[in-house]
């Protein structure tokens, strides 16, 4: 997909070749075996308010959807519950989330925002006229840069008095009201941490060593938690994070060369879906594994302490001549389903209450972007995207929106793009996860094209839900793998925020594509804005962080 495809080429020779799994038959006759259970989670000392997630309009847990009931051509699967193969997998409770996802607590807390990936952005915009840089914060540097690559979204999040106060923030920071600080994990191997109204540093950093182009997730209940993945193995082990933002302790590591993975590429490039209720982790892993995580938290405010003892569910599987595993997306879901791709392009909706697949599509190419899905009259729809990377230097990219609960293509549109290959590649295509609309713009989703019309330039296009055709097109001049951001003033007319490899930073008219205003950061945009009340915050490939204020 990017500059790191010389390692993935490596690791992809261990790929599918080792995998060792039971054919449909074999699970079928392991389902009538006794099954092993997880331990059920720890209850916290002190309970957090649960997230609205957990909650469907009437008040009441939304229900599950059912599950696969017929094997699914052409995919095989095993599970493992620790490091033993596991006949059959019930979570209780069951893990559910909302249609429409939206955090208690006031801030982007991971990867666009929830667990549909349709947030990017908190609160509305005042007008839409300019970009101020309102500060500048530096970071080091690694061999891969510094500042952030792709997906590379910080979490922006305005803590609640009490957990406030148990942190070890600094003083000036430790009772100012309505503090609002931003979590930002950079290509340097370091989370910084930094006050939104003025970028100074809000507590030290926490030193990973290993680069970090993924983004970070904060806890939806308002626990202290902070997990992360890593991109590049340079110093020390690779794989997944979680510590506690009380003291900044490791709490848990998660190794990603994995003993029961068939790939042996250790990174974590997408961020986890959080279902605080049920106090599980959902994660997909670069080593084609997908984690169902107990998390057993146990939180006391008075100490205050906070641990996590995780017990986990692999869930592994094989798509026939496949050649590439691993997903760098972000899990997205819908109530128990949950979707992703992978570098093949396949993409699977899987049932997170038994871990059974329920159905797959085939891959177009490489499938990095991240999925977003959406409620459509009481039914989920998803959007997707692929690369051109497999095809070679000239190929096509296929923006499809499918049937969340089939699988089926209810529209498709193709795009010419170009690609670089060689040892150091540049992907063209769907490198950037799109923009669901809404309210005056509900009716449109948004979608950036990389290396599209000529080799370095891209396309801003904005589709008709119903059926995809084009509303508007906008040519930009330099391409771009980073993530638009949908903004909305108090009216509803929304806004689009959207950063290029030339380093520019674009406000866009949502409703015809125009451009409003710019405002020229220096280096190349790959990582992905996160807008809390009207101040975006980005970071380049160069060492430095932005606030942005939006006026």
């Amino acid at each position: 997909m990017n500059r790191r495809r010389m390692f993935r080429l490596m690791f992809a020779l261990l790929g599918t070749s080792t995998l060792v799994i039971g054919g449909v038959a074999t699970l079928l006759y392991l389902a009538h075996l006794q099954v092993p259970m997880p331990e059920s989670a720890t209850q916290a000392v002190e309970a957090v308010a649960k997230p609205a997630a957990a909650q469907s309009p009437d008040g009441r847990p939304p229900a599950p959807l059912a599950g696969a009931t017929a094997p699914i051509p052409g995919l095989s699967y095993a599970l493992f519950s620790g490091s033993h193969p596991l006949a059959a997998f019930h979570a209780d409770p069951l893990p559910v989330f909302a249609p429409q996802d939206v955090p208690t607590i006031e801030g982007i807390l991971t990867f666009r925002g929830n667990a549909q990936r349709t947030m990017p952005s908190f609160g509305t915009i005042e007008s839409a006229t300019s970009l101020t840089q309102l500060w500048q914060a530096q970071t080091s540097r690694s061999s891969w840069g510094g500042g952030a690559g792709w997906t590379g979204q910080p979490a922006i999040v305005r803590w609640p008095d009490r957990t406030r106060d148990m942190m070890n923030l600094y003083a000036e920071f430790k009772n100012r009201p309505n503090f609002t600080e931003v979590i930002y994990a950079s290509l340097d191997g370091r989370i910084y941490f930094l006050d939104l109204a003025t970028g100074k540093p809000s507590r030290p950093p926490i030193l990973i060593r290993n680069p970090i182009k993924g983004s970070v997730t904060l806890d939806p209940r308002g626990y202290p938690l902070l997990y992360v993945g890593q991109g590049i193995p340079e110093t020390g082990k690779i794989g997944y994070r979680i510590f506690s933002l009380i003291d900044q302790s490791l709490l848990y590591f998660l190794d990603g060369k994995d003993q029961l993975a068939t790939r042996k590429w250790g990174a974590f490039d997408g961020a986890p879906l959080i279902h605080g209720d049920t106090d599980t982790m959902i994660l997909g892993g670069e080593n084609g594994l997908i984690y169902n995580i107990k998390l057993n938290t146990t939180f006391n405010r008075t100490t205050p302490s906070i641990t996590v003892k995780p017990t986990i569910t692999r869930y592994r599987y094989k798509v026939a001549d496949q050649k590439e595993i691993g997903t760098e997306n972000s899990l997205s879901a819908y109530k128990n389903y949950v979707y992703f791709a992978d570098n093949s392009g396949t993409i699977q909706c899987l049932d997170i209450t038994t871990m059974k697949p329920v159905w797959m599509a085939p891959g177009r190419d490489d499938t990095d972007a991240t999925l977003t899905v959406e409620e459509e009259q009481g039914r989920p729809v998803v959007y997707t995207g692929c690369e051109v990377d497999k095809q070679g230097t000239t190929g096509t990219a296929f923006i499809r929106k499918l049937d969340g609960l089939t699988g089926k293509v209810l529209w498709e549109k193709t795009y010419p793009c170009f690609s670089l290959k060689g040892s150091r590649p540049v992907n063209g295509g769907v490198l950037a996860t799109n923009i669901v609309g809404k309210q005056k713009a509900a009716d449109r989703v948004i979608f950036t094209l990389a290396r599209y019309h000529e080799f370095n330039s891209g396309l801003i296009v904005a589709l008709d839900k119903k059926d995809g055709h084009e509303i508007w097109r906008q040519l930009t001049p330099a391409y771009a793998w980073s993530s638009p951001v949908d903004l909305y003033d108090a009216a509803g007319n929304m806004y689009i925020l959207q950063g290029d490899s030339a380093g520019m930073l674009r406000l866009l008219d949502g409703a015809n594509g125009t451009e409003r205003t710019r405002l020229s950061l220096n280096a190349n945009i790959e990582a992905t804005p996160a807008v809390f009340n009207g101040t975006a915050v980005i970071a380049t490939r160069e060492p430095y962080i932005y606030g942005i204020h939006i006026q």
